[in-house]
């Protein structure tokens, strides 16, 4: 299990409520080593599940999301893709968005870029991975989904345009104030994350 450490605004996702944030990193943007950080959360270890040993009708179900914008999954395909993952490698970071927006300026983009760098390193090329949006508990939930499905959506289509990431091993899915994980304090900035979770279907734990 990995250990948290403190961001504001971030990339993350739970598993059927809580289970995916449990896993994940709170990392500042600025910090000068964050893709070598962002690259040894994501690589799997010896116990990592994988896709390629679960049943087939799960792999099969994850690559049926692939090609589906963030917006048109429905809400129990969110929560079956959510317990999937549960427990996946998975790493959470600070992306400043403005405020209302799923634009990537300046200060997100530098972020993003460390995500980039870690995903296109050989040891996670070809893995499938969920970018998932998250949002605090301010606002009611149509507006907080569609905003986390927007932003993991921008998320997934700069790393494909910049970083010629294959669009087919990035899965965007928003699950908007549904999932706090600072359930203490809906408006707290830890709340407002993406994650990105790595589902691991080259099974590369094993050729470590």
């Amino acid at each position: 299990m990995l250990v948290d450490r403190r961001g504001c605004l971030l990339l993350s996702v739970l598993g059927a409520a809580a289970a995916l944030s449990a896993s994940g990193h709170f990392v500042h943007a600025e910090d000068p080593s964050l893709a070598d950080e962002i690259l040894r959360a994501l690589t799997p270890t010896a116990t990592t599940r994988s896709l390629s040993t679960q049943p087939a009708e799960q792999a099969k179900f994850v690559d049926s999301l692939k090609k589906k914008p963030a917006d048109s999954l429905a809400p129990d395909e969110r929560q079956r893709l959510a317990t999937l993952a549960k427990d996946m490698p998975a790493f959470d970071v600070r992306i400043n968005f403005e405020f209302n927006s799923d634009s990537i300026g300046p200060a997100a983009a530098q972020a993003i870029k460390e995500v980039g760098k870690a995903l296109t390193s050989p040891q996670l090329t070809g893995n499938t991975f969920v970018i998932a949006g998250h949002t605090d508990g301010k606002g009611s939930d149509a507006y907080n989904q569609g905003l986390s499905e927007r932003r993991a959506q921008a998320v997934k289509s700069y790393l494909v345009e910049k970083y010629n990431i294959p669009p087919e091993t990035l899965l965007a899915v928003g699950y908007g104030k549904t999932m706090l994980k600072n359930t203490n304090n809906p408006l707290a900035p830890e709340n407002r994350r993406v994650q990105i979770v790595n589902m691991a279907d080259k099974n590369v734990a094993n050729k470590q």
